[in-house]
């Protein structure tokens, strides 16, 4: 009986033995199989970290070789310390590319992508025409579909038409000859009223704000009132700007920039031109298309006739507005097309920092049926005063400043209101930023 107890005592101790062994053996492993799990996360995050900074390695490359002017090609791959970055750049699209970066190391992928875009210029054309000093003279039914701003004297031998308001700015100035607004029903809703020193000769469908100058034979529809002078404004663009344009334009004076002599394009054929300097003039001729894909800066003249076409590249410019310099004078000839992209909001802006007053040569010289186009002269460049813009005939064009302006019979100014908030852009061979960073992967 002895023995039989002894031996159950026995066994249980056995077996709480076995149960403790076992229960150490589990602790055990379930500890070295946490150890090597936390080491594998510890692995994972340490390759991840270097995936992550080879992807950035990989932009920084591809940022490196674009603001150079390096070579690159669309796909590309760079190795780095046992792991690797595929690199992806996109064409240009709406003055933008697109940069994707994959980083890889052991099979640990993170991915990095970044918006590299041409910087712009917003520059705000608030008028339909805005003049500097020099003033503005109309034709017999020219007209100004929108608002007017001038630092000297609008006025009209015969019948000059304000659509909305006009203000004429500093003592001695004047309005002469106009009907400002559209008719009496449009001025019961909009606003066309004229601010000046002095008024000849006016009917203003709205009210006439005088400011102690003279007024002989002017009609205020709802009466006068007095109104101190008008200060005088600046014209939106600034000469730095102007000249910012023409660096871009020859980049920095690289010679693949430039071209020597004339740049002549005669008959039915097409040229991407841009960013570009011309040492010579301009001539565009006979139904040629010039696709403009950056800044072009003529030092000589531009001459667009007989049906041919200046267009914005869409894929280089998008929504963005691009720029066609001359320090000579500009002759836009009957049946021109004047484009942006074709995307809302993108017009194509033709300067002339030429300051002849000359009506018969002057600086712009604008004629007959062109469709589109800003026109624009500085007030003042390199100490000079800006020149004249000349508008012949039936022309309907989308806005106009400058330092003096001269509406032919019948020239019609339609102002559209998105050049409020125009962008302005050289194109592929201006400066570029980087508009946003982000990890995708």
């Amino acid at each position: 009986m002895l023995n039989i107890k002894n031996n159950q005592k026995g066994f249980a101790v056995f077996f709480i033995t076995i149960l403790i062994l076992a229960a150490m053996f589990g602790i055990g492993v379930s500890l070295t199989i946490l150890t090597l799990g936390e080491h594998n996360i510890s692995r994972n995050i340490i390759k991840s970290s270097q995936a992550y900074y080879i992807a950035e390695a990989g932009v920084e490359d591809a940022l490196l070789r674009l603001v150079k002017s390096m070579n690159w090609v669309s796909t590309s791959t760079l190795n780095v310390d046992g792991g690797s970055a595929t690199i992806e750049i996109s064409d240009i699209i709406g003055g933008s590319r697109t940069i994707t970066s994959e980083g890889d190391v052991l099979n640990r992928i993170r991915k990095i992508q970044i918006v590299y875009q041409v910087t712009t210029e917003k520059i705000s054309f608030y008028y339909g025409a805005q003049i500097g000093g020099g003033g503005m003279e109309m034709g017999n039914n020219a007209e100004v579909k929108g608002n007017v701003f001038s630092n000297g004297s609008v006025t009209s031998v015969q019948k000059g038409y304000i659509k909305d308001t006009i203000k004429v700015a500093t003592i001695g100035s004047k309005i002469e000859g106009l009907i400002v607004g559209e008719s009496d029903e449009y001025c019961l809703e909009y606003t066309c009223d004229a601010y000046t020193h002095n008024c000849k000769n006016c009917t203003i469908r709205g009210i006439l704000y005088f400011s102690g100058g003279g007024a002989e034979n002017c009609e205020a529809t709802e009466g006068v009132k007095e109104h101190p002078v008008q200060e005088s404004k600046d014209l939106p663009i600034l000469q730095s700007q102007i000249d910012e344009w023409k660096t871009e334009a020859s980049c920095s004076d690289k010679p693949e920039c430039i071209i020597e002599g004339d740049y002549i394009l005669d008959g039915k054929v097409t040229d991407y031109l841009g960013p570009k300097k011309i040492t010579g003039n301009m001539t565009l001729d006979n139904k040629a298309i010039l696709i403009m894909t950056g800044t072009i800066w003529v030092v000589g003249d531009v001459t667009v006739r007989n049906g041919a076409k200046i267009q914005l590249d869409p894929i280089s410019y998008g929504g963005l507005s691009g720029i066609l310099i001359a320090d000579g004078k500009i002759h836009i000839k009957p049946g021109v097309t004047l484009e942006g992209s074709g995307e809302e909001g993108s017009y194509l802006l033709i300067l002339s920092t030429n300051d002849s007053l000359d009506k018969l040569m002057p600086a712009i010289d604008v004629d007959n049926t062109t469709a589109g186009g800003i026109f624009y002269t500085p007030n003042t460049y390199n100490g000079r005063n800006g020149g004249l813009i000349v508008i012949k005939n039936r022309v309907e064009i989308r806005e106009v400043t400058g330092y003096k302006i001269y509406l032919e019979e019948n020239a019609v100014i339609n102002y559209e209101t998105g050049l409020e908030d125009a962008e302005f852009s050289s194109g592929p061979g201006g400066s570029w930023e980087v508009a946003s960073w982000k990890e995708t992967e």
